[in-house]
């Protein structure tokens, strides 16, 4: 149950800001103007955000999934950093992206259980 309430709620997050990229750019300009990020990169962002919450919701692949976890925490990571820097105020929602990204990582190991090692002692 945490795993889903956490997967859910982070793909929401992520979408929902590739959403505001695409729909609002002119919004997501001056956030990425504001954080000293080229505004080139909102397509290709809103299109990464997108595809990994796909990889993460429809579980093909173990790889792409632990991509898509990696890129959200690197993204996270990358705008707490710059709203820290720029002093803004908007660190919440990325130290809740950060936490959701970690809950849903931990427990898909949990729940889905195929990364577990097997430990061979015939070494």
């Amino acid at each position: 149950m945490i795993y889903w309430i956490a997967t859910g709620l982070l793909c929401f997050l992520f979408l929902s800001g590739a959403m505001i990229y695409i729909f609002s750019y002119s919004r997501a300009k001056g956030f990425f103007i504001n954080l000293g990020f080229p505004t080139w990169i909102i397509y290709p962002l809103a299109t990464l955000k997108t595809l990994g919450a796909i990889g993460i919701l429809i579980k093909k692949s173990i790889f792409l999934k632990e991509l898509a976890y990696a890129g959200f925490l690197f993204d996270a990571i990358l705008a707490l950093v710059a709203h820290i820097m720029v002093n803004d105020g908007e660190h919440a929602p990325v130290i809740i992206s950060i936490a959701l990204v970690t809950i849903s990582w931990i427990y898909n190991r949990k729940v889905f259980g195929h990364y577990k090692q097997k430990v061979s002692l015939k070494e």
